[in-house]
């Protein structure tokens, strides 16, 4: 593909180079071609055009992962339109919130968010369209209701002799345009909408496709897993997939354990893109059982025939991820630092990178032949990153970053804007780090979940839980702050729970607690484990929502 300085660009030549190549499967269901997917592009266009949609107008979108759902973003942005994608996992009363605070003219909605809301809390609304079939569920104009049932007869009158290479022709995007509103999940309950302009969407997408154009090439297959209506999964899942001519798959059912693993067998993808939790169930469960073994152990320490057995290890934790991956991308959230040792003991290829919706979301990433164990990559292609601190290897500062990737700001939303971004354009992430002389990021935490211990003194909860998690019969945990004191929340792994009293649970936690004491400052040390009946409540990217259990 040649290079461009056009997100839209991307889109047409994508589509053009690989016109008869598979492009987007419903796991388990139909596929498009690439031409299939230019010709609904041009259908939709045809939808908005007698709808008297406008260059800027908005369009939700809301729904499980689907080929219908890639194919409205993609026609939205390309019509020039403004996309609005809205969480699956959002409930029906923060999709009409989000709907009416972006002003949003259409709905595309997905079959099981369509059965929760209800049209008449979002009266601004002109249609909600249904995302499997393109069928109007809420007609308020003529005009849509028109357009809807003549859309074939309208599309061969501007189309006589077949829809060909030559008819894609795309809204030429400029770069401070507004593309899309993200209202960001977070872990504070608030939701925002970021404003993103075609260079952003564009900033990422050009840096992965020089980065890792090389190793998936044109026709690999991808599996989708992250909710594409959240920039990691949009950016780096489908939009990089798209644009790199991949054949994306996906899984548009609940993604289970176990549905993500057979996807992986059956799809083998060349990359793949992942939250810590994914590859921290299949790590955990399949492969440091093995590695911990007294013969394994016993192996690993002989020289001799070491490297034969992480060989052997690496080949088997590679079928488990298809066989294919170049390399898995973890984001979103910190990965166990024993997952990531044991990972990159044998070899595997995984690496780690850190971004924010309001960068679209890459601010770091490094490949994993040279990714530095601990850290989250060195700043990306276009991106400045500096850590507030007088002594940045050493002290941990906030991470503060500019450059193209960045949004515009937030939508309705000056003063919140004007916290986020400073005079000189550095966003302020609210994350803390420390970056190394080769330019390497090291996460310590976040600045609102930092506590202070009883002296005064700063306490990371994200390096306690990050020991924590590793230990026995814990499945989850976070660290909470009691009358002054440090208290941990764990919910205990399901799978074992069925082995053990009551009593000897918490048996095993006070065990837990005593060894983890011994590892840590006075200051930073654990007054008691409390036991959680229920799985944490959880952002989209796996994150739990602290402020529910702070």
């Amino acid at each position: 593909m040649n290079t461009s300085n056009s997100f839209n660009d991307y889109i047409r030549q994508a589509i053009v180079n690989n016109w008869n190549q598979n492009a987007l499967t419903d796991y388990q269901g139909a596929t498009l071609q690439f031409h299939d997917v230019a010709r609904k592009i041009g259908k939709i266009h045809i939808l908005f055009e007698n709808c008297n949609i406008q260059k800027g107008d908005k369009i939700a979108i809301c729904g499980r992962n689907s080929a219908h759902w890639a194919v409205t973003f993609l026609a939205t942005l390309t019509y020039g339109a403004v996309a609005v994608p809205i969480l699956h996992e959002f409930n029906a009363e923060q999709v009409h919130n989000i709907v009416n605070h972006s002003g949003a003219r259409l709905l595309f909605v997905g079959d099981y968010m369509a059965k929760e809301i209800t049209p008449k809390e979002m009266p601004h609304l002109e249609g909600i369209v249904n995302l499997p079939d393109f069928s109007l569920m809420v007609s308020r104009t003529e005009q849509l209701t028109y357009a809807r049932e003549h859309l074939n007869m309208m599309f061969g009158s501007k189309y006589p002799r077949a829809f060909t290479k030559d008819d894609v022709v795309f809204h030429n995007d400029q770069p401070e345009e507004l593309a899309l509103i993200n209202y960001t999940s977070g872990t504070t309950g608030f939701s925002k909408g970021v404003m993103l302009p075609y260079r952003a969407i564009w900033g990422n997408i050009d840096f992965c496709l020089r980065r890792l154009g090389s190793h998936v090439k044109p026709g690999s297959a991808m599996l989708d897993i992250l909710p594409m209506a959240h920039m990691y999964g949009l950016s780096i899942e489908f939009l990089f997939g798209f644009c790199n001519g991949c054949h994306l798959f996906f899984l548009n059912r609940l993604p289970s354990p176990t549905l993500i693993a057979q996807a992986f067998q059956e799809v083998k993808p060349r990359l793949i893109v992942a939250v810590p939790l994914i590859i921290e169930k299949i790590v955990r469960k399949r492969i440091m059982p093995v590695m911990q073994t007294p013969r394994m152990k016993l192996l690993m320490a002989m020289p001799v025939v070491r490297d034969k057995v992480k060989e052997k290890v690496l080949e088997q934790v590679m079928q488990a991820f298809g066989g294919e991956a170049y390399e898995v991308i973890v984001g979103g959230a910190p990965l166990s630092k024993e997952v990531e040792q044991c990972l990159m003991s044998i070899g595997f290829p995984v690496t780690v990178g850190y971004g924010t919706t309001e960068t679209a979301p890459l601010i770091s990433y490094r490949d994993w032949t040279e990714f530095a164990a601990g850290s989250c990559g060195c700043p990306v292609d276009g991106m400045e990153v500096r850590i507030d601190s007088a002594d940045p290897q050493y002290v941990a500062g906030e991470i503060l970053t500019r450059g193209r990737n960045l949004m515009l700001g937030y939508y309705n939303n000056e003063e919140a804007t004007r916290q986020a971004i400073d005079k000189d354009g550095w966003y302020h992430t609210g994350d803390l780090a420390t970056m190394d002389a080769d330019g390497n990021i090291y996460i310590r935490g976040r600045i609102k979940n930092m506590l202070l211990g009883a002296n005064g003194q700063n306490v990371y909860p994200e390096e306690i839980e990050d020991k924590l998690s590793s230990m026995p019969m814990v499945s989850e945990c976070i660290i909470v702050q009691r009358d002054q004191k440090l208290v941990a929340l764990v919910y205990p792994d399901q799978d074992e729970l069925m082995n053990f009293s009551t009593e000897e649970l918490q048996g095993i936690m006070e065990q837990n607690r005593q060894e983890l004491n011994q590892t840590l400052p006075a200051y930073s040390r654990l007054s008691a484990i409390q036991l959680q009946a229920e799985e944490f409540q959880k952002t989209p990217k796996k994150s739990i929502k602290r402020y529910l259990y702070s």
